[in-house]
């Protein structure tokens, strides 16, 4: 059932992305008076699951749901309908219109993706608002893993800043790191004094090939062991009560909660003494561990989630700096990708890696703040210069533009085939990763 949920959600958002990326080709289309052949929502290989044609166009619904298209008349595509393009021009074809016209058809799509993501964006910041944590309520700071602290990270570290960024949001601080460039400088409050060091290049994209940032934890906020209530009998028995303060373990000073699952799980079914701070006192408990090496208490809830609302006016720039937000990252990303010495091509994903990022059970706000990522990652895809991808069509109509001299329509079906060999290698290739690492 999980996996169904997943490729349900997968899908649905698939569908859509692409409804509204081809609805923008057919719509600036048909405003310049450009006959659009076809619209179809996935692809109808050899037959269509259906189809109807009103007026000019035929509409259909295709079985292969990979995507979808908008046959252009007059257009160089993946159809490669040759036989049309050997007949003279007619007015109502693409190729007869003039470059600003064909240019403005050619972006509509990559900007439909945009709108849709600022206008999702906008929907989930007025329904839902904004959670987070805040970092400004890490006053005890973080605790890193051996990874981060080969960055330069010590235990403790309360996070300034970012390579000029000021951190605001926990869950921002990892990403921020994945995409440090060069000479990335960070600022830290160490010891109760501001300290700035460089992040390691070579550190850090030996952990990118890795991909160390998924296997491990990265960092997590240091959080005093503070008892919220006492759950097991043993527990009570051993004199620990609501409020009470664990600052060591036998001779060990541990200020705090995330140092002890590892010792407790290796004393297991034995008894330990605790140091408590209970008001002015330190008290030295003993205290049975489970079998499982745990205390039998719950630990305060030290850290509060923030939640900023947005009004229905308040939402439109929320939602604006949202969609700037994962332009910004995603494009970071992709230019991180293109390195060869970051090693990020290794972890390209396909479908199935898409699919992960849905959760396994059905959650609308999830699913809407996926869709919006998805439609940014569609409009940066599309509009890069590779022939056979909207922005392919867009550095040979700019060209003409510039120079007013128009591309062959031989050079265009030439770039159409080794830009659709480009796009094939990429889909093998982010496929084969996902095939591989299941196996793996």
């Amino acid at each position: 059932m999980e996996i169904l949920i997943k490729v349900l959600q997968f899908f649905m958002s698939l569908t859509l992305l692409v409804a509204v990326h081809e609805f923008g080709h057919f719509i600036v289309a048909r405003i310049f008076k450009i006959r659009v052949e076809k619209f179809y929502i996935f692809f109808d290989a050899g037959f269509s699951l259906w189809k109807k044609k009103w007026g000019d166009t035929e509409y259909g619904l295709g079985w292969l749901p990979l995507g979808g298209y908008c046959k252009i008349a007059g257009m160089v595509d993946e159809s490669m309908d040759k036989e049309q393009m050997a007949q003279p021009p007619q007015p109502w074809e693409y190729r007869a219109k003039p470059a600003w016209q064909r240019f403005l058809v050619l972006i509509a799509g990559v900007t439909m993706n945009v709108v849709l993501a600022f206008f999702i964006y906008c929907g989930i910041s007025f329904s839902y608002g904004s959670q987070y944590l805040s970092n400004e309520d890490m006053i005890y700071g973080y605790e890193f893993s051996e990874s981060a602290e080969a960055l330069g990270f010590k235990d403790g570290d309360r996070i300034v800043t970012i390579g000029g960024d000021k951190v605001e949001n926990v869950s921002s601080i990892l990403p921020k790191i994945l995409l440090a460039k060069e000479d990335c400088k960070v600022e830290v409050v160490r010891d109760g004094a501001e300290h700035v060091f460089t992040l390691d290049n070579e550190v850090l994209n030996a952990l990118r090939k890795d991909n160390a940032f998924e296997k491990e934890q990265f960092y997590a906020p240091l959080v005093p062991f503070v008892v919220d209530s006492v759950a097991s009998p043993t527990a009570v028995a051993a004199g620990l009560q609501k409020g009470d303060r664990i600052v060591g373990l036998g001779e060990e000073s541990l200020p705090y909660f995330n140092h002890y699952a590892e010792r407790l799980s290796k004393v297991a079914g034995s008894n330990v003494e605790l140091k408590v701070v209970r008001g002015a006192d330190t008290l030295a408990l003993t205290v049975p561990v489970s079998a499982e090496g745990m205390l039998g208490v719950v630990v305060e809830n030290f850290f509060k989630v923030r939640t900023e609302e947005y009004g229905f006016f308040e939402s439109i720039p929320a939602g604006a700096r949202l969609t700037a937000r994962s332009i910004k990252n995603y494009w970071d990303q992709l230019v991180l990708i293109v390195k060869p010495d970051t090693g990020l091509y290794k972890h390209v994903g396909g479908f199935i890696a898409i699919g992960n990022i849905f959760p396994s059970e059905w959650d609308w706000h999830q699913f809407w703040s996926m869709t919006a990522f998805l439609s940014i990652i569609l409009a940066i895809m599309n509009i890069i210069p590779i022939p056979g991808l909207d922005g392919g069509h867009m550095m040979f109509t700019f060209w003409e533009m510039i120079t007013g001299r128009k591309v062959s329509e031989r050079v265009l079906e030439i770039a159409q085939y080794i830009g659709m060999a480009l796009i094939l290698a990429l889909v093998i290739f982010a496929n084969g990763n996902d095939i591989y690492k299941l196996f793996k």
